[in-house]
């Protein structure tokens, strides 16, 4: 993607906390956005530059026609513990359709549990709390490895971005990005400044088909 304002962004899952954000940032940042959504009357923005798309279950063949044109896919899907495979079979359909074309990013939210620790984290965090936190999101984390993978394995340029726990703090700018692993010391990030930080990575290069951590 270019850095052109005028280059149109695709946003999965915005009606949840961060992609809403995207999507408000997108807009600010002069981009066209389309919002992919389940039920629309959940995404309380109107615009002029926002079109919003109902897709109530990925459709590979519908995705390729609606992301003609695309200059970038952002996902802001959560993986949700029981509730299936949600990251994994979104993103899935969303390779299928792309068919590896150079020419769109894909980046992703995932979460810092799936990374490895960074350096200098403590033994209580390393041999306790991360193992504990681990088996009670498990599905969770195993949702988003499986979506790691799959785009990984794909030929789409892609960044994966990986935060610790979300707040709702307003943005401020100063949060921290590690490039191939996780943050030392970060613990949480407001969704605002994660959704900056989406949009930050997409003309970066030095992110292309890398995981990135994120955090304060």
């Amino acid at each position: 993607m270019n850095d052109e304002s005028s280059a149109r962004i695709t946003v999965l899952g915005a009606t949840g906390g961060t992609g809403r954000q995207v999507v408000h940032q997108a807009l600010d940042a002069g981009h066209p956005v389309t919002a992919l959504v389940r039920d629309p009357a959940r995404l309380p923005i109107t615009h002029e530059r926002l079109h919003v798309v109902r897709m109530a279950a990925p459709d590979p063949a519908a995705l390729r026609d609606l992301l003609d044109g695309t200059g970038a896919v952002i996902s802001g899907l959560a993986a949700s513990a029981g509730a299936g495979s949600p990251a994994t079979t979104w993103i899935g359909a969303v390779l299928t359709a792309l068919g590896g074309r150079p020419d769109t990013r894909l980046v992703a939210v995932s979460a810092a549990p799936v990374g490895p620790h960074a350096p200098g984290s403590p033994l209580f965090y390393r041999a306790v709390l991360s193992p504990l936190i681990g088996r009670i999101f498990r599905d969770s984390y195993q949702d988003l490895a499986r979506m790691e993978a799959a785009m990984s394995a794909g030929d789409t340029p892609w960044t994966v971005v990986r935060p610790p726990r979300l707040t709702d703090e307003p943005a401020t700018g100063t949060y921290r990005l590690v490039v191939g692993g996780n943050v030392p010391s970060g613990y949480r990030i407001g969704r605002a400044d994660l959704a900056h930080a989406l949009l930050r990575v997409l003309d970066d290069p030095a992110t292309v088909r890398r995981a990135v951590g994120v955090a304060y």
